[in-house]
């Protein structure tokens, strides 16, 4: 995986996200607060890895497997949504960084 190096890599990342953070708004059940904190792309641009966050935690695999079950129809929604040639494949994963830097800065204020 890699970091967007180019300005067209950059929009089509946080295209994604947006409109993969809409999807889950409408889609979710409610139950956790499931939120796109990054995207990541691969060398090959063909797939994006959309990292999130979950509140509460004790829900992140069920949102986790929720994201991965619906991923075509996400992948669906952002094709009919965005003004881009080829869509990339999406996968899922929690950001671990975030909740790292979360518990970093709880620790720091206790």
């Amino acid at each position: 995986m890699k970091q967007p190096t180019h300005h067209k890599d950059e929009r089509l990342l946080e295209l994604t996200k947006n409109l993969v953070a809409e999807y889950i708004g409408r889609e979710s059940n409610r139950q956790s607060l499931i939120t796109v904190t990054s995207a990541v792309i691969s060398d090959r641009l063909d797939k994006v890895t959309i990292l999130v966050t979950v509140l509460p935690e004790s829900y992140e695999e069920t949102a986790i497997t929720f994201l991965r079950r619906q991923a075509s129809e996400i992948r669906e929604y952002v094709k009919n949504n965005a003004r881009i040639g080829r869509i990339p494949f999406l996968t899922f994963d929690i950001d671990s960084g975030e909740k790292n830097r979360q518990r970093i800065d709880q620790l720091s204020l206790a």
